[in-house]
């Protein structure tokens, strides 16, 4: 299991926030999280990284009772292709 981290901007892996082994960046626009980008360095692809991160930005909209706005094109696409994120996802 990966230890991931909550920083100021992202969940990311790695030794700090500034250079990450893997990230998903947000930013909190009043009652809701925008995720900007997502980045998982070579050695950490193929093994659901990104996925984990999604899971702890969408976790944190539960807690926080606020809606997700995915412009990262990874974060978008598995947002909208399921069901169990219709509870967070901001629908336009």
């Amino acid at each position: 299991m990966l230890d991931i981290k909550k920083g100021v901007k992202s969940f990311y892996v790695g030794d700090n926030e500034e250079k990450p082994l893997a990230k998903m960046e947000f930013a909190y626009h009043g009652d809701a999280i925008t995720i900007d980008h997502t980045f998982v360095s070579d050695g950490l692809r193929g093994q659901n990284v990104a996925r984990q991160l999604l899971e702890k930005i969408v976790s944190l909209a539960r807690d926080t009772n606020k809606k997700i706005i995915p412009i990262c094109p990874y974060a978008k696409a598995e947002l909208n292709k399921n069901d169990k994120y219709l509870d967070v996802l901001m629908l336009k």
